[in-house]
This record gives structure tokens, C-alpha cells and sequence, in this order.
């Protein structure tokens, strides 16, 4: 077990102003959060954190992370289009998501009941890992502007976290970033907004 794990179960990821207080969204699914990481650590998959939250990899590449937000908590697959899904219980993070894709629990009895399926995608997502497949992505039909595009290419989880968001919070957010004339605005405004972002609010919430 990574120590740094340890820590995020303790005080979160820390990327939104909720880490470390009562009501940072890892304390309503400590004890989920905790079965979820021994089931996966079963795989021989190597535990390390990434974008503050805790990554699982194999050989250097990752194969799923473990995420906490308001209604449930989440095994995220980062090449989850290429799984058979066989039980059809995964989920898009977002509408427009074309690689990541999701399993949510929401109790301790859930993961119970159904601990061989989680075992069964995180021992094909390994194999697809063996092969090197890659996923082919399709341009994205939404209007993402470019700087806000290359932060979900180095960050993941805040590509999670955004694409969470209703449809309508998202567009609160791409019209904000659009609307900057200069990239290095439309940057600024991007990270300015992030904890915010992580923390599930839209453009307007306080």
C-alpha cells in the first residue's frame, strides 16, 4: 500500500477548498473507498497517486484511478471503451466521453455483491495493457476550446470531474473560457476556475 493513499483517504485530494474539512466529498465513502483499494490492489497492479487522487498502473501505464464525489464514489477505467462490459453496468463520465468510463458504488453491500465483475474488468483492462490497443478518439462534437482540451490531456481527473458536471454547468463553463480573445486569457480563466470545478460547482454557484 502507498502511504501517499493513506493521505488522500485521510484529507482528500485537496484540489478544492473542501480538502481536509468535514465535508470533503472522500469522508462520506471512507469505508467504500477502502474496500474498492484492497480489491484492486489484489490485481498486482501498482498503487500511486496522480493528480492527487490514487492511480493504478501497470508497467507504467495507467489502468484506472479511484475517485470520491457527492453521490457515489467510482472505479475510473481510463481505457473503459475497449472493456466488452458484458454486464452492461459502466457508465460515461460524460455525454462526450470516448475513452474513460466509469463503475459507481454508493455502499459497502454494493462492491460486496458484486466484487468478482470489478475483478473480472480490472483483470481485462490489465490484458488490454499486455496488447498496447489504444482507444481512436473522434473529434469531440462540443465546441472545448483548445487550453481546456490540453488540461484533460495532463489531468484526467479534472476531465472526470468536469464532464460530472450537468450539461448546463458545463456550458456556463465553455462559453466563460471561449468568450477570452488571447489563449493565455482563456488559460488563466481555466485555472482560476479548477477548484471549483472539483468541487462540482458550476461557473455561478458559490
Amino acid at each position: 500500500m502507498n502511504p501517499e493513499v493513506d493521505q488522500y483517504l485521510d484529507i482528500g485530494c485537496g484540489r478544492c477548498p473542501l480538502g481536509g474539512t468535514p465535508d470533503c466529498k472522500v469522508n462520506d465513502w471512507q469505508e467504500e473507498l477502502k474496500q474498492l483499494r484492497l480489491i484492486i490492489l489484489e490485481s498486482g497492479l501498482k498503487e500511486e497517486v496522480k493528480w492527487s487522487v490514487p492511480c493504478y498502473t501497470y508497467q507504467d501505464n495507467n489502468v484506472l484511478i479511484l475517485s470520491a464525489f457527492k453521490n457515489y464514489c467510482s472505479v475510473s477505467f481510463f481505457k473503459g471503451s475497449l472493456l466488452k462490459d458484458p454486464h452492461d453496468i459502466m457508465v460515461k463520465p460524460g455525454k462526450n466521453s470516448q475513452a474513460a468510463r466509469l463503475l459507481k458504488y454508493t455502499s459497502v453491500d454494493e462492491i460486496t455483491d458484486t466484487e468478482h465483475i470489478l475483478k473480472e474488468y480490472i483483470k481485462e483492462a490489465i490484458e488490454i495493457e499486455k496488447a498496447g490497443k489504444k482507444v481512436h478518439f473522434r473529434k469531440n462534437p462540443e465546441p472545448i476550446p483548445d487550453e481546456l482540451q490540453a488540461k484533460f490531456d495532463e489531468d484526467p481527473v479534472l476531465q472526470e470531474a468536469f464532464e460530472a458536471l450537468t450539461p448546463g454547468r458545463q456550458r456556463g463553463y465553455i462559453i466563460h473560457f471561449s468568450g477570452a480573445k488571447q489563449s493565455s486569457t482563456r488559460q488563466r480563466r481555466i485555472e482560476k476556475c479548477i477548484p471549483k470545478i472539483m468541487g462540482g460547482k458550476g461557473f455561478h454557484d458559490y
